[in-house]
């Protein structure tokens, strides 16, 4: 047997991982700085690091599953992180998120949200609503910060409404508003937080510094985060919401205030720790744009009520029109392409061509080529998610116009 699988009293050690040391162990490691203690107590070599202090205990024996061992070591797309909060792997793979007839009433009759039932898989999910539609409000459910007047909700299989705080401890929360400490270093500020979530001091301030890294501040965690630029504090608020390896996060407005540069960096940023990391994302956001260049799925809600959930791919599916866009001459080339048998039809400067079989595309490519056109634009059209909200005013103003 291998001394990865012996223990220090000569017992075997649990399968697939390591076994807890005893006291002599202990000391021998720190002595020779081979091991460390994780979060959760647990002993560790340098060899099995994760890509945060703390991930990727065995759900079985409680012990750290060693990268070495590729009959326990978790594949790319485990939720490895929900085995730090004791949940199984497989406790993340169902709904992360589930409501049903979900209403909240403030004082005065105000409805924030009316009954509204939805579910959430793993992945990265885009809450997608005007300002006011009720976001906010239930993020803040979800949390545990409000209670709903009626209806039910859990998160990572916990009832909101009983488990607030044990939520908070899973979950990642990045705030819509600006919320920082101006006089405090961002490391400070994020080991704080890390601390807040019950991790020990060395454990916060290593989660802190692989967080602060992984969102590109690493240079920057000390200097005070007063001193920072709107981005460098969106991605602070992003860096805290990583710490204490949550199993889900939730992003209010995370692109709120920065310039287009920032955005695509902000966003880039959240496809990565959706993606690679596999933590469940929640991204709340009015801007339609980005959450169809990120997001798996889509919530929509309009006025408090569910608009429509669904994959992505299913609400962007591709038309059977070819957009076209010309700098000049499109009542000629709309001419030379209905001569020739095809559907033509104007939208604004574009001109949409019906798309039945594959030689259109060679037809359209012609075309231009021989009328000597300067083409801008020519891409399949797709279904767009504005197209949700513009459906639904359209059938707003009929009708109004019933009535």
């Amino acid at each position: 047997m291998s001394d990865r699988g012996q223990r220090a009293d000569g017992a075997a050690a649990p399968p697939g991982g390591v076994a807890v040391p005893n006291e002599r162990t202990r000391r021998t490691a720190r002595r020779e700085g081979t091991g460390r203690r994780t979060r959760a107590g647990r002993w560790r070599t340098r060899a099995g690091r994760s890509r945060f202090p703390g991930e990727n205990p065995d759900p079985a024996s409680g012990a750290a599953i060693l990268p070495d061992d590729p009959g326990t070591r978790p594949g790319p797309d485990a939720h490895t992180r929900a085995g730090a909060y004791g949940l199984n792997v497989s406790d993340n793979q169902g709904s992360i998120i589930e409501a049903t007839a979900l209403s909240m009433r403030y004082p005065g009759g105000v409805a924030a949200l009316s009954d509204l039932t939805l579910s959430v898989e793993p992945g990265i999910t885009g809450l997608v609503g005007a300002n006011g539609a009720g976001k906010s409000t239930l993020i803040k459910i979800l949390l545990g910060l409000l209670v709903p007047t009626a209806g039910a909700v859990r998160v990572l299989g916990l009832d909101a409404r009983e488990h607030g705080e044990a939520i908070r401890g899973r979950v990642g929360y990045m705030p819509e508003h600006d919320c920082l400490p101006a006089d405090v270093t961002a490391t400070e500020f994020v080991t704080h937080l890390g601390r807040m979530t019950g991790l020990p001091p060395t454990a916060a301030k290593e989660q802190a510094a692989e967080a602060l890294r992984h969102v590109g501040l690493h240079e920057e965690r000390y200097r005070q985060i007063g001193t920072f630029s709107t981005g460098m504090k969106q991605r602070v608020k992003l860096a805290q919401a990583l710490v204490g390896d949550p199993g889900l996060l939730l992003l209010d407005e995370p692109t709120n205030g920065l310039d287009p540069a920032g955005r695509d960096a902000m966003l880039a940023l959240i496809h990565r720790i959706g993606t690679e990391f596999g933590i469940a994302v929640v991204v709340a956001s009015h801007l339609l744009s980005e959450i169809e260049r990120i997001c798996d799925h889509l919530v929509a809600i309009e006025g408090g009520r569910l608009l429509r959930a669904a994959s992505l791919v299913s609400m962007t599916q591709a038309l059977p029109w070819l957009a076209v866009e010309v700098d000049e001459g499109a009542d000629r080339l709309a001419a030379h392409l209905a001569g020739q048998g095809l559907t033509v039809r104007e939208q604004g400067r574009a001109l949409l061509v019906r798309v039945d079989d594959e030689p259109v595309f060679d037809a359209v490519r012609d075309a231009v080529a021989d009328l000597e056109l300067p083409i801008t634009r020519l891409e399949h059209r797709r279904h767009h998610v504005e197209e949700l909200f513009a459906d639904l005013e359209q059938a707003e103003s009929m009708e109004e116009a019933q009535l």
